[in-house]
């Protein structure tokens, strides 16, 4: 088969493995120049094995095999074969020892898989297969065992030597040489293996356990970010305190270890024990970290503790459960936020990001269920799709169960899987175990890709007081999916009276939520539901909290959705009513567009943002997110064709009329909250700054010069880097261009010994407007650029083609060049980068027929390309079919 043919893999050929490991002990031998790992594993055939005659195979990539050895006794050329990543012995015994002795080479390593070079330290990427990167091994999830490592190296280079589990020994060597020994007593699969080795700087914290047992909790960094450590203690002592409380799991071993690593393609991983991270999401301190991002970065340390339990104590079988431990763990560290902070904001922000990129992704040709029944290339499945649409599949069990019942199923779970490689029915059978509940159809969640659309119409009888909700669902045909069935759909409800008080609920079938909210199960592809003694006809709060993961249609007047606005109890879904406003006022103006110059805005919208505004009684976050329009990239998916131009000019248009309309009101509001005080992170600050500086960036639109002054004088004497990042933000947009460049190369002078601010420089710069693709390039040509930093990768060349939608799409197609240019590039050294950064291209059938064309030009060189990686095929393949 032709590397541009790869072999496709379905869930339904899925075969126990042949032989199991119940024991591995590794030395790592760590030279100048390359690595020997010896690997002794204790192998038993498989009694569950459909053949009990089956060669024992072994999986490896990038190996110089050195020696194998059976029982003692090494192997000639003649007694094994290699075919292609697969080492095949025949005729083992039933129970054996395998050892094995490969050369690798770190430092070439290039695709950050396996073993590999990070900045001045080595450190490992092992999910979803890169373990056969480092030894052969049967590398699938469902082999686990228990792992012993040994590293030895040089102790002036490599003075910390990390693996998984607890340390058991370590010493000097002869030559300037140490070694240090690990041992996990609890059985992973390789996936999670880890091991690092640098010039690391320690700083400590202790935990104790709700049973009385003391946790030593380290954090390894390289030197110059060892101020940004505190931050990481902290949220880890909370997310291990928020486990035992809300799922009663305990940590197990005797020492949790986290490592920041400046070079890796993922935000971080849960390997047992050893949290391998990318340095952005675990590094902070408020000169350098942003709200947001503290807030990132306490849900990504709690999202890889949490996995301790939800994917290591209880992993998954096979690669298509990806889902059985990201879905459910993005789940629960969406919680602990939402517990630790606000559950109202919490949802907005999740559903922005869901609506905005998810529902794109369900609608393009990337399309997978949350589950997926084939792949080409694993690594092309850790989407928004598994992860987030995943969370939402297991919060919708949590509304259909309550949380009392969804807890019992949860330890249910835990339990009776504990140890074991499991599936997402014994998830399933779990909840129905504790519940009885049937989720029979509810599975079709896991199995049939799209966003279901679910069209809503009301009636009401005034004479009967009797108000009809009649709910319509389809979901729509996408890549080998058509024909679907109708899915399970929990919709909360509530109704609001005249006043907009919440009427008292008498609604079958339902079940209760509390008394002004239902829960609606829609069953059917047509479906009503009566609500009597309804005094006059109500106004609908529906979906409350996003209940499910549809796109709702109802015939809302703008009248409804500011009444909504102002007096829904639920405040998710008063954003959503103010999101809907805006959505309705922008298209119109879009389908409309024949000059910039003529784009109105309607009252109705004008008068919505004038009543958030004057709303004192309105939480602060909730009101800082109400007043943002839509994103260009959502209104981009609610249209086809879709022109990023006309989208661009009218939102720009309709934010610069609410800005110039209330210029005196968002000045005054800035000047209200800017009240300099000393930096702290927590919901009522961070809420206060968000809705501050929001109210600056209207100011600043609004043309008035004092606006820009006060911009600049944000960014001059702030103490805290969420507000000086806002002032630059808006200097890099608004400001002239000498002024802009002076702040930027002012900003590189101060920070460019930090590899995330000069990061955060890339990426504010390629997201701009005002940067095109020609400044781009003279990006690529700083001296901080580094191709092989996927971090630098994606703050410059990702922002560009994902944030940057004007510049990026021109319609000279200068901007698909240069990406392809750059995917082609990245092929090559890290397909993992290359792969994602294709992704952009999965919007191309809502495109005008011009782009389109232009897209498809650069793909077909791509795919051209005569040693393109099964990452970026897979891709490519799918959207030009």
């Amino acid at each position: 088969m032709s590397q541009t043919e790869p072999k496709t893999i379905y869930l339904k050929d899925y075969q126990v493995p042949d032989h199991l490991v119940d024991e591995i002990f590794m030395n790592v031998n760590i030279e100048e120049s390359f690595t020997i790992i010896e690997a002794s594993l204790k192998i038993r055939r498989n009694p569950e094995a459909s053949s009990n005659k089956a060669p024992l195979c072994l999986y490896g990539a990038d190996l110089e095999t050195l020696a194998i050895a059976v029982d003692g006794r090494e192997l000639s050329a003649s007694e094994y074969r290699v075919e292609e990543e697969k080492l095949l012995i025949s005729d083992v015994p039933e129970s054996f020892e395998i050892f094995t002795q490969v050369k690798i080479y770190p430092d070439k390593n290039t695709s950050l898989e396996g073993f590999y070079l990070s900045g001045s330290m080595l450190c490992t990427q092992c999910e979803a297969e890169g373990f056969r990167k480092i030894t052969w091994y049967p590398d699938r999830p469902d082999v686990m065992a228990v792992f012993t490592t040994r590293l030895e190296a040089d102790k002036k280079k490599f003075p910390v030597l990390l693996a998984n589990g607890n340390p058991t020994e370590k010493g000097d060597l002869d030559n300037g040489r140490h070694f240090a020994t690990w041992h996990d007593p609890f059985k992973k699969p390789s996936y999670l293996f880890a091991m690092v080795a640098g010039d690391l700087v320690k700083s400590e914290s202790q935990f104790t356990t709700c049973s009385g047992r003391v946790i030593d909790i380290h954090v390894f960094v390289e030197q110059h970010n060892a101020a940004k450590t505190d931050f990481a203690h902290g949220a880890l002592h909370r997310s291990m305190r928020w486990d035992e409380e809300r799922f009663g799991r305990e940590y197990d071993l005797d020492l949790f270890m986290i490592v920041a690593s400046d070079f890796f393609n993922m935000g971080a991983m849960e390997n047992k024990g050893l949290n391998i991270f990318n340095s952005s999401a675990v590094l902070a301190n408020e000169k350098t970290t942003t709200d947001e991002a503290f807030e990132r970065i306490e849900s990504i340390i709690g999202h890889e503790y949490f996995h301790n339990w939800s994917g290591n104590r209880v992993t998954c079988r096979d690669w298509f459960q990806l889902s059985l431990k990201e879905g459910f763990t993005v789940f629960r560290d969406a919680e602990f936020t939402a517990d630790l902070h606000s559950r109202a904001v919490k949802r907005v922000d999740d559903v922005t990001i869901l609506k905005t990129m998810q529902f794109a992704q369900d609608a393009g040709a990337m399309a997978h269920p949350v589950r997926p029944s084939s792949y080409i290339e694993i690594n092309n499945f850790y989407t928004l799709t598994v992860y987030e649409k995943g969370a939402e599949v297991v919060r919708m069990i949590h509304t259909l169960l309550g949380g009392e019942l969804f807890r019992k199923g949860c330890d249910h779970y835990f339990d009776h899987n504990d140890g074991k490689a499991a599936t997402i029915e014994d998830f399933i059978a779990s909840m129905h175990a504790v519940s009885g509940f049937d989720f029979t159809q509810f599975m079709l969640w896991y199995e049939q890709a799209g966003t279901p659309v679910v069209e809503v119409s009301s009636q009401y009888d005034e004479a009967s007081g009797q108000y009809e909700l009649t709910f319509k669902q389809t979901v729509p045909d996408t890549h080998g999916q058509t024909g679907k069935k109708p899915m399970l759909i929990p919709v909360k409800l509530g109704l609001l009276d005249e006043q907009g008080n919440d009427i008292a609920l008498d609604i079958e079938p339902s079940e209760q939520f509390n008394p002004m909210t239902s829960v609606l199960s829609v069953t059917q592809a047509e479906q009503t539901f009566v609500c009597k003694q309804v005094p006059a006809r109500p106004v609908p709060s529906l979906l409350r909290d996003f209940s499910a993961p549809v796109e709702l249609k109802y015939a809302y007047s703008r009248q409804e959705l500011a009444f909504l606005m102002a007096n829904d109890s639920n405040e998710f879904n008063r954003w959503d009513a103010a999101q809907r406003l805006m959505v309705d006022v922008l298209l119109e103006q879009i389908k409309g567009f024949k000059d910039v110059a003529k784009v109105a805005v309607a009252d109705e919208l004008l008068a919505a943002v004038a009543a958030v505004l004057s709303d004192q009684t309105m939480d602060l976050a909730i009101k800082a997110r109400m007043l943002v329009l839509p994103a260009e990239q959502y209104l981009f998916e609610l249209m086809n064709p879709a022109d990023v131009d006309i989208i661009h000019q009218v939102r720009e248009a309709v934010a610069n009329a609410i800005a110039r309309r209330y210029q005196a009101e968002f000045r005054d509001l800035y000047q209200q909250l800017n009240q300099n005080k000393p930096y702290a992170f927590n919901f009522q600050d961070a809420s206060e700054r968000s809705l501050k500086n929001i109210a600056l960036s209207y100011w600043v639109r609004s043309s008035d010069p004092s606006a820009m002054t006060a911009v600049e004088t944000q960014y001059r004497e702030s103490g805290n880097f969420t507000d000086r990042s806002r002032a630059l933000g808006l200097i890099v947009d608004y400001a002239a261009m000498d002024v802009r460049q002076q702040y930027l190369d002012e900003f590189l002078a101060q920070w460019k010994h930090d590899p995330l601010m000069v990061q955060y420089w890339f990426g504010l710069q390629a997201g701009s407007e005002k940067t095109d693709l020609a400044a781009i390039q003279t990006l690529e040509n700083n001296t901080y650029f580094d191709i092989k930093n996927p971090n630098i990768v994606r703050h410059l060349i990702g922002a560009f083609a994902n944030r940057n939608l004007v510049q990026f799409h021109k319609t000279d197609g200068s901007g698909y060049r240069f990406l392809a240019d750059k995917i082609i590039q990245l092929n090559k050294s890290n397909p993992q980068i290359a792969s994602r950064i294709c992704s952009v291209f999965q919007g191309l059938p809502r495109h005008t027929p011009e782009r389109q064309k232009l897209m498809r030009v650069e793909l077909s060189r791509i795919k051209s390309e005569p040693k393109l990686s099964t990452d970026v095929f897979e891709i490519i393949d799918r959207i030009l079919s």
